[in-house]
């Protein structure tokens, strides 16, 4: 049984004459805490469409762990335990918090019913323990219209962790959060997935968050992954510096 959450190899992606991504491939390990980093059109979101199904790769194959998942629909990835939040976040805006929690417990075991309550038995407990780790308690009977950005986040991503996912892709979790937030909500986000056994890889332009909150960081440009390393040493990169971060001194 592989030991790894996911494995890309080879990935090739075309539009064109544009090459969106070229010979990519990465392992990322059970439990790792991986951001993607680059400029808009570096390769990131392709990347991060290929594994999860809203992209196939012209060539290469996209395990989770043993599984080839290279070829299935976004559906069946998610269900097989490839989870996404958006840097706009996807929610019933009418719903309250609870609400919207119910609905992501429902469909992850697709116990809807039209004899039991939505999310079917247990789910009401299942949503009050989210709450309580992401710390939405004061927000459970809130309609998620009436809440600030910051919050907005931290929902999005208790849903996405209702399906109990083996990856957990976050695009730019900190977007659109006020700088005194960003922080709080990255700690918070990171203490209630510390528990899960769940590999999270994040796209993020903030570099003060790469440093803090990742363990291994992969460098793209021009569809290519130029560095791969720990924080530091990936921000300390020629052409990362050059490419990506702007601060290459002469």
């Amino acid at each position: 049984m592989s030991s790894a959450a996911l494995t890309a190899e080879g990935l090739q992606k075309r539009f064109g004459a544009v090459v969106a991504a070229e010979n990519i491939n990465v392992t990322v390990p059970k439990g790792a805490r991986l951001s993607l980093i680059g400029t808009n059109g570096a390769g990131k979101t392709t990347f991060v469409n290929m594994v999860t199904g809203y992209l196939k790769p012209d060539a290469g194959t996209i395990h989770l762990g043993d599984r080839d998942i290279t070829r299935l629909t976004p559906r069946q990835v998610t269900r097989l335990g490839v989870c996404r939040s958006f840097q706009i976040p996807q929610l019933c805006e009418q719903l309250t918090v609870f609400d919207n929690l119910l609905v992501a417990i429902g469909t992850a075991g697709r116990r809807f019913s039209f004899f039991q309550p939505a999310g079917g038995e247990g789910a009401e407990e299942e949503a009050r323990e989210l709450l309580d780790r992401f710390a939405l308690d004061r927000y459970a009977d809130q309609s998620v219209s009436e809440l600030p950005g910051g919050v907005r986040k931290l929902v999005d991503i208790a849903m996405a962790l209702a399906r109990r996912p083996k990856v957990l892709l976050l695009d730019e979790p900190t977007s659109g959060v006020s700088s005194d937030e960003k922080f709080p909500i990255m700690d918070r986000v990171m203490q209630a997935l510390q528990i899960e056994d769940v590999a999270i890889i994040f796209v993020e332009h903030d570099m003060e968050i790469v440093s803090r909150y990742a363990d291994r960081v992969l460098a793209f440009y021009s569809g290519r992954i130029i560095a791969d390393g720990p924080p530091d040493e990936v921000l300390r990169d020629a052409e990362v510096q050059r490419y990506v971060t702007g601060t290459v001194r002469a």
